[in-house]
């Protein structure tokens, strides 16, 4: 009977993962850059996953992710950006503005940036989770206070990186389904092909980080 209970619940829980975690579906290809949605549970937002193939080292897209200034260049509708607290060189926070269309209001987040290296795949971690609280709430603007952010780096031959991003948030506030749109298919897209440009700036092209092994 005890086994026959087990069975069921394991069997009920499969179900559930498998509800959960819905497969990815490819909604733009362009460039080389693959933009995937898929429906999350409780949450009327989509998550996305973009795949790429870089022409960089691991060193030089971690220097670029980790230059918050930078990120005016190429991160889709950023407005202003700023250092909140570098903790390590592996590690710190950043306070960021979103510029929106009118006559929806901006949006702000806070991120915390965290980089770790896998000592034998050598595969980079660069985890970006939003925090509600660590700036006070502006006027006029919508604070973003739930959102999970996640870059895997692969090495690759050939001075090559393959790069998985994920990213799943809440805007807050009331959003039109068309603009939500625009940043889940068109914003990952833009960003990258700009981020294909950053990484061949001088500032980067020979980067070399000490927390990371090539």
């Amino acid at each position: 009977m005890y086994k026959k209970i087990t069975l069921t619940l394991l069997f009920l829980l499969t179900l559930i993962i498998a509800k959960a975690e819905e497969p990815w579906s490819l909604s733009t290809n362009k460039e080389g850059i693959k933009v995937y949605t898929r429906h999350v549970p409780d949450s009327k937002i989509k998550a996305i996953k973009v795949e790429c193939t870089l022409n960089a080292t691991p060193a030089q897209l971690v220097a670029v992710l980790l230059d918050i200034n930078g990120s005016l260049d190429w991160v889709y509708h950023t407005k202003s950006v700023s250092l909140i607290k570098q903790v390590s060189p592996t590690e710190l926070y950043y306070y960021s503005e979103v510029n929106i269309p009118w006559p929806v209001h901006n949006r702000d987040f806070i991120a915390h940036i965290k980089v770790t290296q896998d000592p034998a795949t050598k595969v980079i971690t660069v985890d970006a989770p939003c925090l509600p609280d660590m700036v006070p709430v502006k006027d006029g603007i919508v604070r973003i206070e739930h959102s999970v952010g996640k870059w895997i780096i692969t090495p690759a031959d050939s001075g090559q990186v393959k790069v998985e991003y994920t990213l799943h948030l809440d805007p807050g506030g009331s959003v039109p389904a068309w603009l939500l749109n625009m940043f889940i298919t068109q914003g990952p897209t833009e960003s990258f092909k700009k981020l294909k440009v950053q990484l061949q700036k001088n500032t980067y092209k020979n980067a070399k980080l000490a927390y990371v092994t090539e």
